[in-house]
């Protein structure tokens, strides 16, 4: 890797905490049930709280995962975990596709249900139900799965790397397949395994930075200066 592209992915590896900072905001409001209370579904997914989580917490923030992610990967595919961290970094890019056409179909078609529920729309909850059937949960569920299994992979690269702290791999391998689950499971989840991802990242990111200054510093320091 020339000292160009290292410089470069070191500042980029910084979006990996951005990401994570991205994923703790849009779990930070829920929307009601749009089964059981559709008329509070209606007022909340016309807000502009509502849009704004989705285009820019959860789709700016799967691209800038995403960039982060592949950084990762660069940075780290000539240590012992590279491989690992490689394809992960593949499992995660894959996933956040899927996910983000989600976030899309959401961020776009239910302010559209809200606003037509509002202005006397009886079928607005007959249009939720054809957008979210089968197709859509489908490419969610894989989504999932492949989120969970990139964030395993890159953390067992992270943690096998000697780059970083060991813990920083374990934490990120756990917080991703935690947010995961917790997205189907157990949605307070959600806050708590992204704050632990955030942590875990904002360490790396700090660490690769620490190490480029110590790098910058040897020359320096050494005996023909």
């Amino acid at each position: 890797m020339t000292p160009q592209v290292r410089s470069f992915a070191r500042r980029a590896l910084w979006l990996l905490p951005v990401w994570a900072l991205f994923l703790f905001l849009a779990t930070l409001t829920r929307q009601p049930d749009p089964q059981t209370a559709f008329a509070e579904f209606a007022e909340y997914v016309t807000t502009t709280v509502f849009l704004v989580s989705h285009l820019a917490a959860s789709i700016g923030g799967a691209a800038l995962g995403s960039i982060g992610v592949a950084t990762l990967a660069l940075y780290l595919h000539e240590t012992k975990g590279g491989r690992r961290t490689v394809a992960g970094m593949a499992a995660t890019l894959a996933g956040n596709i899927f996910l983000t056409s989600v976030f899309g179909a959401a961020a776009y078609a239910q302010p559209a249900m809200g606003r037509l529920f509002k202005a006397g729309e009886q079928n607005a909850q007959v249009f939720y139900n054809e957008v979210y059937g089968a197709p859509l949960f489908g490419v969610a569920i894989l989504g999932l799965l492949l989120f969970m299994v990139g964030g395993a992979l890159a953390g067992m690269g992270i943690a096998a790397s000697g780059r970083f702290p060991r813990w920083t791999g374990w934490a990120y391998a756990v917080s991703a397949v935690g947010f995961a689950l917790s997205f189907i499971l157990l949605p307070i989840g959600m806050s708590v395994f992204s704050a632990v991802l955030a942590a875990a990242t904002a360490t790396i990111a700090w660490s690769a930075a620490r190490e480029s200054r110590a790098e910058i510093a040897g020359p320096a320091l050494s005996p023909g200066n």
